[in-house]
């Protein structure tokens, strides 16, 4: 009988291209049950979803008011899609449980009964969105809590980069083990620049503190030669944001919109353009230290790659070359690095993201997940009270 694999996400699964690309590796090792948002991904065999409407944190009043009190062992567990989920799994038993970030982890300990817990936490949990007042004050004591009570006792910790890595050995003291956003090898050839102007794109999310503003303003600062496509998945605010961004690049022609793109069609979308482009200030520290989707996306896409400057992503720019890093987090900066480039630059550029396509893939990245998954499932502990 093959292992039971249960992967939790409150996330909208098929729509998070991370989750997804463990779902494929976690499916050549045992039958995956699903846990999350949003209907069911291919890669799963059964999906338990979570209605949309009910909020991955404690948001209800008592919730709230536990948050103020710092009763966080109570407030930990009163978040309403947590509650839907222990309704869930009811009456089921897994041989491994995967958590998606922070917020997964006292629902997986919660349930695990000693079976080995793989806590993904993707990025810095404690400052996931302190940019909002309120998260600030009541939500990251939470995950501060959570990651300080429940990693010690976490069989796996991954995270998205090394510098993330850091922060939680030096805080938390415990091991991770990066696993970076790297998508799979996608073999494409690089599209010659066409006559006219320059292709930009944009793939991502639309939400606030994305910085889409700053990207529309330097195109706008570049002129005629230069166009830029954005393809956004909308936030769970029935468009607004994006409606906000559309207006804010109002009737220029140098900017449209496209629907988004299912992740494993996006590298195939995006090869017909020249430059993938990204500048976020970093107003957290996760955004200090990114490493996003899209720098791999574009990679695959076979672009060259133009950034605000990063450690993670520019090291890796510069180390491959294979894109130009701006000066600083303005849209002016952004652009000067953009016009710096020639159209022979940028020729040059694509040859050498296609040069190092399968370096930058997610090979070595899997390597690590498939001897996480080993582990795990060769040694299921006996139960415990923890």
């Amino acid at each position: 009988m093959r292992p039971a694999i249960l992967c939790v996400s409150f996330s909208e699964i098929v729509a998070d291209a991370r989750v997804l690309r463990q779902l494929d590796l976690l499916a050549e090792y045992g039958d995956v049950t699903t846990l999350g948002y949003g209907p069911k991904p291919a890669s799963a065999s059964v999906h338990l979803e979570v209605d949309s409407s009910l909020a991955s944190l404690p948001q209800t009043p008592l919730g709230v008011a536990f948050l103020a009190a710092r009763i966080h062992s109570k407030a930990s567990m009163m978040a309403p899609a947590v509650q839907r989920a222990l309704q869930l799994v009811q009456g089921h038993t897994y041989d491994l449980i995967v958590a998606n970030e922070a917020r997964a982890l006292p629902f997986a300990h919660q349930i695990a009964d000693g079976t080995p817990v793989w806590g993904d936490m993707h990025e810095w949990a404690p400052e996931e969105r302190v940019q909002v007042l309120s998260w600030r004050l009541l939500v990251a004591p939470l995950m501060t809590y959570v990651c300080r009570r429940y990693l010690p006792s976490t069989d796996a910790i991954s995270v998205v980069n090394d510098s993330i890595g850091e922060l939680y050995a030096k805080n938390f003291g415990c091991t991770t083990e990066t696993v970076r956003n790297a998508r799979p090898f996608v073999d494409l050839t690089p599209q010659p620049l066409a006559d006219g102007p320059i292709r930009l794109v944009h793939s991502g999310a639309a939400v606030p503190g994305r910085n889409l503003e700053g990207m529309i303003e330097a195109v706008h600062q570049l002129g005629d030669a230069y166009t830029l496509d954005f393809y956004l998945i909308e936030a769970r605010d029935n468009g607004k944001y994006l409606q906000k961004i559309k207006q804010i690049a109002g009737d220029s022609q140098q900017i449209r919109f496209h629907p988004s793109v299912a992740p494993n069609d996006l590298p195939i979308v995006l090869n017909q353009y020249d430059l993938g482009i990204y500048s976020l200030p970093p107003r957290t520290r996760n955004q200090a230290l990114m490493l996003p989707n899209k720098f791999f996306d574009f990679v695959q896409a076979r672009l060259g790659i133009v950034f605000s400057p990063s450690p993670e992503t520019s090291r890796l720019i510069d180390e491959y070359q294979v894109g130009a890093v701006a000066e600083d987090f303005s849209p002016a900066s952004l652009a000067r690095a953009i016009k710096s480039l020639s159209r022979q630059r940028i020729s040059a550029l694509k040859e050498n993201t296609h040069r190092h396509a399968r370096s930058l893939s997610s090979q070595t990245d899997d390597l690590v997940v498939r001897g996480i998954i080993t582990r795990l499932l060769s040694t299921r502990h006996e139960p415990s009270n923890r």
